[in-house]
């Protein structure tokens, strides 16, 4: 789960506080000497961490909270908006291509995902309604063209590729080509070293002097802790970002990173990639992120990520079988790869508020994870007809839809039984009347 670590040891120290009827000096004191500690073992900047908390205990021993009915509640309040105002206060955008083509490059070191994070970010751009142009400009590394063209046919965006050319003539010839076919953005996949070196920031400088770029971000692994500012630190002294790009941010337990980046280069995180799929990336909330950290949940991003799968005329074919009671296996099987395709159970049960906390104490979860796909392969295994009236599954079907799904009779009797308990309680809210069965819209499952 994304920050999980630290947002356990915060949630725990304020769990503490709101115990409290009343707050004194030492109590803030103590909670925050705890916050401290716990920014630090997450790899927090130890003067980001520093002044982080001094400012935090500066407004959290005023008399509007000591004073306070609910002190607790209001020293987190005073927690959150530190936060966010440590990860940039609002959300920075990329800058709209006016007028187009507008180049945007890439930058950073091999191996941060910068190829990944080009495919992704035009993916993003596309489904905003733009037409990105993907240039393959990292002419060193081996298979860095071939990557970045089978990316682009995954996520259906063009790419521009003239071999070992020159970069920036490469770069050149790809904005002319935009220009012809209408591309928007020029998204310009740059190449990387296994560290900083003169050579490296040469190149990339004549880059930025002969395209003045729209945008440079720079792609840091979330998961190099500590290094990431330091390299961020260097790229912006010698190029002027203008923003950034954390790549591994849903394996990052410690999280240090995207709270230390803002405050020691002054560069806004633009965008965040969590996890492989080509649709794991997406613009980086500050305010989301401490919500999601303190265990407030995210539900706008989750309603967003909702919207990204959910068909509307099917949602609405979906509910009037829920008024009808005519719910199949086929519906069931189409909910779960929905849910599937939102992402991770872990992350979405993060984003709802309090479930940071109740997730934690799912040991299982894993196992959880693994259900919904078992629970996927025992109905394709099933014909359609069974999964149409599944009353007619006997004992001999399940044997073979076992054998057909890599599952057990028990594990296909247990799927039926649930079904069936759910059919049974959907039948229950059919008898409330029609406004109160709106209210159920969206019960089955997580919509």
């Amino acid at each position: 789960m994304l920050f999980s670590g630290l947002a356990e040891k915060l949630q725990d120290t304020f769990q503490k506080l709101k115990r409290k009827g009343k707050l004194n000096e030492k109590d803030v004191e103590t909670a925050l000497r705890e916050v401290r500690m716990a920014l630090l073992e997450a790899d927090v900047n130890y003067r980001v961490a520093k002044d982080f908390t001094a400012a935090v205990k500066e407004r959290a021993i005023g008399a509007e909270v000591i004073k306070s009915l609910t002190p607790g509640q209001q020293v987190i309040k005073i927690v959150h908006e530190e936060l966010v105002r440590l990860m940039g206060e609002t959300q920075s955008k990329i800058a709209p291509p006016s007028p187009p083509p507008q180049s945007v490059m890439l930058v950073g070191l091999q191996g941060s995902g910068k190829t990944t994070s080009a495919a992704k970010l035009a993916l993003l751009l596309r489904r905003g309604g733009h037409n990105p142009l993907l240039v393959a400009a990292d002419i060193y590394r081996p298979a860095a063209i071939q990557q970045l063209e089978t990316l682009g046919r995954e996520t259906g965006s063009p790419v521009f590729a003239m071999g070992r050319e020159n970069p920036l003539q490469i770069a050149r010839q790809a904005i002319k080509k935009a220009s012809y076919d209408q591309n928007d953005y020029v998204i310009i996949d740059t190449a990387g070293r296994l560290h900083i070196d003169a050579e490296l920031m040469a190149e990339l400088g004549r880059l930025k002097e002969g395209l003045k770029p729209l945008e440079i971000l720079l792609v840091v692994d979330a998961m190099t802790g500590q290094d990431a500012v330091n390299v961020a630190g260097t790229f912006h002294q010698q190029l002027g970002l203008t923003g950034v790009i954390l790549t591994k941010l849903d394996g990052d337990t410690r999280g240090g990173a995207a709270l230390s980046v803002r405050a020691v280069t002054g560069c806004p995180i633009k965008f965040s990639g969590l996890g492989e799929k080509m649709d794991a990336f997406e613009p980086f909330h500050p305010d989301r992120m401490a919500s999601r950290i303190l265990g407030m949940g995210d539900v706008l991003s989750l309603i967003e990520k909702a919207q990204q799968v959910v068909d509307v005329e099917k949602s609405r074919l979906l509910e009037r079988k829920l008024h009808n009671q005519t719910l199949t296996l086929e519906d069931f099987l189409e909910q779960l790869q929905q849910v599937r395709q939102m992402g991770p159970l872990d992350e979405l049960l993060g984003m709802i508020p309090g479930m940071n906390k109740a997730a934690r104490g799912m040991k299982n979860l894993s196992i959880n994870e693994k259900e919904l796909v078992k629970a996927e392969a025992i109905v394709k295994s099933m014909t359609r007809q069974e999964r149409l009236q599944p009353e007619i599954i006997n004992s001999s079907r399940r044997r073979r839809i076992a054998g057909g799904s890599g599952t057990t009779v028990q594990d296909v009797n247990r799927l039926l039984k649930q079904f069936g308990e759910m059919k049974k309680m959907l039948r229950q809210f059919s008898s409330l009347d029609k406004n109160r069965l709106k209210k159920t819209k969206g019960f089955f499952p997580f919509r």
